[in-house]
C-alpha cells in the first residue's frame, strides 16, 4: 500500500477543497526526514503535477506524491480525528516515522 486516506479524512479534504474553490485539484502529500530522524509532514492541493511523481486513489482523493516522498510514506494511514482538547486534526499513522505509536485497540 502507497498510502491510505481513512473516510474521515476524505470527507474533510473533500470539505476543504470547497471552501477553498480547489475542487478537482489533486491532494499532494509530502514528507521529509528532519535532522533528529523524525518526520515532518505536509498536503495541500496540488494541480502543477511533474512527470516523475506518483498519483492514485484512495477513499475518492486524488492523491499526488513526489519521489522523495514516496519511500517515507509508504504504508502511512491519513486520518481526521478528534484530539482530547476537542479539537480536530490530520494525522499521520505512518510505521516508517520513529516517533509512530500504533493506535490502541479498543476494547
Amino acid at each position: 500500500m502507497l498510502l491510505e486516506v481513512t473516510t474521515k479524512a476524505a470527507q474533510q479534504i473533500r470539505y476543504q477543497a470547497k471552501q477553498n474553490r480547489t475542487e478537482g485539484m489533486p491532494l499532494r502529500i509530502a514528507a521529509k526526514r528532519n535532522p533528529d530522524g523524525s518526520l515532518h509532514y505536509g498536503m495541500g492541493f496540488d494541480d502543477t503535477g511533474r512527470n516523475d511523481d506518483t498519483t492514485f486513489k484512495t477513499a475518492g482523493i486524488d492523491v499526488v506524491i513526489s519521489p522523495m516522498s514516496l519511500d517515507l510514506l509508504s504504508d502511512t494511514v491519513l486520518d481526521y480525528v478528534q484530539l482530547d482538547d476537542g479539537k480536530y486534526e490530520f494525522i499521520y499513522l505512518n510505521p516508517n516515522d520513529p516517533n509512530y505509536k500504533p493506535p490502541e485497540e479498543e476494547k
